[in-house]
């Protein structure tokens, strides 16, 4: 049986994977989830009726219980989502970032390399160890150029030095153990079931009730966007067809600055939800979404600009994005319309979408 432990699987991007891989065929999924103020048993609501998934509410940091959830269900594969993620929470309180995302990770790669020698011929041919990680290890980019795997490592954040922390490991893991151990570096994500922390969400939610949209610095700041199910397929064809000891790099081609995506995105809600009809909006007196635009001060280290070069995974393994973005970001604008319940029960109690990270 093709068993998979899927940490963090209760997240955004994770969420999304445990759907792909019930469509892909996996005949049982663990999810590890400490159910932290980013993960939602709510994000897995249609899916916690399938007899193949079993939600198991634990922290991955947590060595011996690690160890004996890996003993128990013998995995094929791992997948590690699980992390802390907002940059400006790791600016305001770092210590969460090294504990879940180096130790956490640390703890994970300890029991599967405890697991390994235990199985199989014919199992450990198939085992991987699939680390999901971010571009933001490369640190910032210049004007041209993109990321490649061979690009070194500079985080700036205490988020992406704890990710740049655990990415070692596993790849220290495999060199020195022989661990079947890949990582996935990827851009900005986007889509459905996403914390209204992150900036797509937060722009959509806030405009959508008439409030202020607030924008980093002069808004400058280029990202690589990837819709989210672009980057669980690009996972899955890392975990089916990478080879161990690789990273990979998932990009999705579709570069913009901060204003740029804030624009697209309000054009998407404009066909959604017309400003003419928002009575939240004219309630301040204004005729557009465009008007809640608001600057506010930069991010303490906020690195200029991100761009994957993805030649490997689409040379090696014949992944590329399938979504277009205006088609996707209307979705995704659709999708958070819809389901205006989800985003209020998870921020109940946890988090009003007010600023974070000035902590200087």
């Amino acid at each position: 049986m093709q068993s998979l432990i899927v940490t963090g699987g209760a997240g955004f991007i994770g969420s999304n994977f445990v759907r792909l891989a019930l469509e892909r065929g996996a005949e049982r999924i663990v999810v590890v989830d400490k159910l932290t103020y980013a993960g939602h048993r709510q994000s897995l609501e249609d899916v916690l009726d399938d007899t193949r998934v079993e939600l198991v509410v634990s922290d991955i940091a947590e060595p011996d219980a690690m160890e004996r959830l890996f003993a128990e269900v013998s995995p094929t594969g791992v997948f590690n989502f699980a992390a802390e993620t907002h940059v400006d929470r790791s600016i305001d309180g770092p210590s969460a970032f090294v504990r879940t995302n180096v130790v956490g990770t640390f703890s994970l790669l300890e029991a599967a390399r405890r697991l390994f020698p235990s199985l199989s011929t014919e199992d450990q041919a198939a085992f991987r160890f699939v680390h999901v990680s971010t571009d933001e290890v490369y640190g910032s980019l210049g004007d041209e150029g993109a990321f490649s795997e061979a690009t070194p490592y500079a985080p700036n954040s205490p988020y992406s030095a704890s990710k740049a922390g655990a990415d070692h490991l596993v790849r220290a893991y495999h060199e020195t153990y022989g661990l079947p151990a890949l990582v996935t570096n990827c851009s900005n994500n986007y889509g459905p079931y996403q914390f209204p922390e992150k900036l797509i969400p937060l722009v959509l939610l806030n405009a959508a009730e008439g409030k202020d949209i607030p924008i980093y610095g002069d808004g400058g700041n280029v990202r690589d966007w990837l819709y989210v199910e672009d980057h669980c397929d690009g996972i899955w064809a890392v975990f089916e067809r990478g080879l161990p000891g690789r990273n990979y790099n998932i990009g999705g081609n579709c570069e913009k600055t901060n204003l740029e995506l804030v624009d697209a995105l309000l054009a998407s809600l404009e066909e959604a939800l017309p400003a003419s009809g928002n009575e939240a909006l004219r309630s301040r007196g204004l005729e557009s979404y465009l008007d809640l635009k608001t600057f506010v001060q930069d991010r303490p280290g906020h690195d200029r600009r991100y761009a994957i070069d993805p030649t490997r995974i689409r040379e090696e393994l014949g992944w590329s994005p399938k979504h277009r973005f205006d088609e996707a970001m209307s979705q995704t604008v659709r999708w958070y319309l819809a389901n205006r319940a989800w985003c209020r029960s998870v921020q109940t109690d946890t988090y009003d979408r007010s600023r974070l990270g000035l902590e200087k």
